[in-house]
């Protein structure tokens, strides 16, 4: 990994842990793939932390064009899976 994670440095120590599992989900999720129930567990921990819809737009859009990963296509893909099923970009 050649680049950093959005963050909001308001943020606590475990929110940018958990907001830092999340990245790391998405990064799985095209990598190697990653269950769906695990990374919606991910992301709702993300959404906890980040309510509003256009923070996460603005950070997930931030982490795509350094990483090249799309967390709005993970969730997308995950929305469309049966519970058991894994989560392969």
């Amino acid at each position: 990994m050649e680049y950093q994670y959005p963050m909001d440095y308001t943020w606590s120590t475990d929110e940018i842990i958990d907001v830092i599992h999340f990245y790391e989900g998405v990064e799985k999720a095209y990598e190697t793939g990653l269950q769906k129930d695990v990374f919606m567990r991910l992301y709702r921990r993300f959404k906890e932390i980040v309510p509003s819809k256009a923070e996460e737009k603005k950070l997930c859009n931030e982490f795509e064009e350094m990483s090249g990963y799309s967390a709005y296509r993970v969730v997308q893909a995950a929305k469309l899976l049966g519970d058991s099923d894994k989560i392969k970009m």
